[in-house]
């Protein structure tokens, strides 16, 4: 339900502005608009790089576990795991789109993108950016790098789990309840970690259109 709900949220964010600025000349947003943009899509995003960590071990529980699963996924435990998401998630948003927007621009105001994205914002910057790209790095380490560590650990044993099950059927089961999951958490985290592990180089820039794009639509689509 909080997947969906963010996928929704997340696509809702940017994409009618864009098919607004597509539709006809005026190819503007309201510094308010940006702004809210801004906000709500590094919220969304960091909430549901932290979601995919949880739902992975949430899979690895019910494979790996599956006598205790109800026992250790309670509902206080899983509500608590969604509430550590959602406020990590709108607090490295908090801290990221302040510093963000308030970046000196000496008049520049055509955003060389369909949304108000972060890299594009600091590409925009008419000073010296290190030090921001290195506060990016470090929150994008704990924000995205963290939780995708700990997927592939979990999926790890969720592999070794599932070679050691006797049967073909129960081996085909659990990889279909798994492999779904795993192939978008490879589209949605690829396009993040090159996007935000490197905000500030221009030579993505074209490239960085195309995957924000792509994790801003196709990635909630196959979800």
């Amino acid at each position: 339900t909080h997947l969906s709900f963010l996928d929704l949220s997340f696509t809702t964010s940017s994409i009618p502005q864009l098919l607004y600025n597509l539709s006809g000349r005026d190819k503007t947003i309201s510094y308010t608009g940006c702004a809210i943009q801004l906000f709500l899509f590094l919220a969304l995003g960091g909430v549901e790089c932290l979601l995919l960590a949880v739902m992975a071990y949430d899979r690895f529980v019910a494979i790996c576990k599956p006598l205790e699963y109800m026992a250790i996924m309670s509902p206080c435990l899983c509500l608590a795991l969604v509430s550590v998401a959602w406020g990590c998630g709108v607090a490295n948003s908090l801290a990221m789109s302040p510093i963000t927007l308030h970046l000196p621009r000496c008049g520049h105001r055509s955003v060389d993108h369909f949304l108000c994205e972060m890299p594009a914002l600091i590409r925009l910057a008419c000073v010296n950016t290190a030090a921001i790209e290195g506060t990016v790095f470090v929150l994008a380490v704990g924000i995205v790098l963290s939780p995708l560590v700990f997927i592939l650990v979990s999926y790890g044993h969720i592999v070794r789990a599932v070679l050691s099950i006797q049967s073909s059927s129960g081996r085909h089961k659990a990889f279909n309840t798994c492999g779904s999951h795993l192939t978008v958490v490879s589209l949605f985290y690829g396009n993040i970690v090159y996007m935000y592990m490197q905000p500030g180089n221009s030579a993505s820039q074209d490239q960085g259109k195309f995957l924000t794009l792509f994790y801003n639509i196709v990635t909630p689509l196959l979800n």
